[in-house]
């Protein structure tokens, strides 16, 4: 007679990004699936159409009749724990298995093999997050691109906006970042700056994907942009500074986010701004998918 072979457990991790999801799943250190897709048609407001969306993924993603048994979740735009209790209880409903649901920065510090510290993001918005030494999460930023997202490229674009009028209302010629914006936003002249940044239906995707103009016109010596990633650095910096006011350990700080890891000019800003307001945190660039972070979440979920 042969032997049962050992039951080995299904974990599965989601990350789910402002613009892209990415699932994985491991039976052991066995990769099951490895699965990446749009975000289009996430909904975290309803928890109900969350679940269903997140099941509908995996169902999409693992092998037919593979169960999860565990699961954990980063979920773009999870902003409090009430709203991550929602979607876990709904979640745990369709497939009767531990959950766990965080913010999507929430990956960051378990994805880098830490168990404390803060998440830092800076791609099309910005967020940083930690944990009180009691376990309870708190975010700061995160207030999307009208309101806030300093830092992230929405809001490089909104700040490199504001300089721009400013200089044009100091009489200034424009130079390189005033140009760059012009030319990329396709309106002839300052003034109609304001108009064509407000006629976008997605304000951070749409301002978002301008932010290289910022880059290029600091490259081309354009003080002015030179300005506005120094303030986006000390900014980040901030997220930081408040989070270590509200007593969340900030040692180790990991750092995502596809403008700030691709743009060593804010990195460079944000890492100086970081040592002269929180001098012992030691800012870390993240080398793994953030998923990772969700598997490692799922694992201690068994």
């Amino acid at each position: 007679m042969q032997d049962t072979p050992p039951f080995c457990p299904l974990v599965v991790g989601i990350d789910v990004g402002g613009t892209k999801t990415h699932l994985r799943a491991l039976t052991g250190g066995d990769r099951v699936a490895d699965h990446i897709r749009t975000s289009s048609g996430w909904r975290p407001h309803d928890p109900v159409a969350a679940a269903g969306w997140l099941a509908e993924l995996v169902r999409e993603a693992l092998p037919e009749g593979a169960r999860p048994s565990a699961l954990a979740v980063g979920g773009h735009a999870c902003e409090t724990p009430r709203q991550c209790a929602q979607i876990r209880t709904a979640l745990q409903t369709l497939f009767d298995a531990p959950a766990l649901v965080v913010g999507d920065a929430e990956l960051l510090v378990p994805a880098a093999g830490l168990d404390k510290g803060v998440g830092l993001v800076a791609g099309t918005g910005s967020v940083a997050v930690g944990r009180l030494p009691g376990g309870d999460p708190v975010q700061v930023g995160g207030w999307g691109a009208v309101l806030g997202d300093e830092g992230g490229a929405a809001g490089l674009v909104r700040e490199a906006a504001r300089a721009a009028w400013a200089a044009h209302d100091r009489g200034e010629e424009p130079d390189a970042l005033a140009l760059g914006l012009l030319a990329a936003l396709g309106v002839p002249e300052v003034p109609a700056l304001g108009a064509a940044l407000e006629s976008a239906t997605d304000v951070s995707a749409e301002w978002g994907r301008h932010a290289p103009v910022v880059f290029t016109a600091a490259a081309a010596g354009s003080p002015l942009a030179r300005s506005v990633i120094a303030e986006a650095g000390r900014s980040l910096a901030a997220l930081v500074a408040r989070l270590a006011a509200r007593g969340v350990p900030v040692d180790d700080v990991v750092v995502a986010g596809s403008t700030v890891l691709a743009q060593p000019a804010l990195y460079d800003a944000f890492t100086s701004s970081l040592a002269e307001t929180v001098p012992g945190a030691r800012p870390t660039p993240l080398q793994v998918p953030p998923v990772e972070g969700a598997v490692a979440l799922a694992r201690s979920l068994l």
